[in-house]
């Protein structure tokens, strides 16, 4: 697995973006149940969110994204950047092993 973090930048106003939470939750949740995401959340100030995740590459990662409510309503854009977990807690060690 590769290990990306993911920064949304929010296109629209923060209303509009916290009408879109329950469905952009519903779809999270499905990453977290597959073991794909291991934490996310909103930037503060309200501007965008980071998201840590495992995928199998970067275009899969992508793909998975394709059908994210914020980017299908056009209300954020993603920039996906891979990294190597060298160090972390001893407790991560599964969700970071190949």
């Amino acid at each position: 697995m590769k290990h990306f973090i993911v920064e949304a930048t929010y296109l629209a106003p923060i209303e509009v973006i916290r009408e879109a939470y329950p469905r952009h939750r519903e779809w999270l949740q499905k990453g977290y149940d597959a073991g794909l995401f291991l934490c996310s959340g909103p930037q503060d100030p309200p501007v965008g969110g980071f998201l840590v995740a495992r995928a199998e590459s970067r275009d899969a990662l992508v793909a998975m994204f394709a059908e994210e409510p914020f980017n299908l309503e056009k209300l954020a854009n993603f920039k996906f950047t891979e990294f190597q977990a060298v160090k972390r807690q001893p407790w991560l060690e599964e969700w970071f092993s190949p």
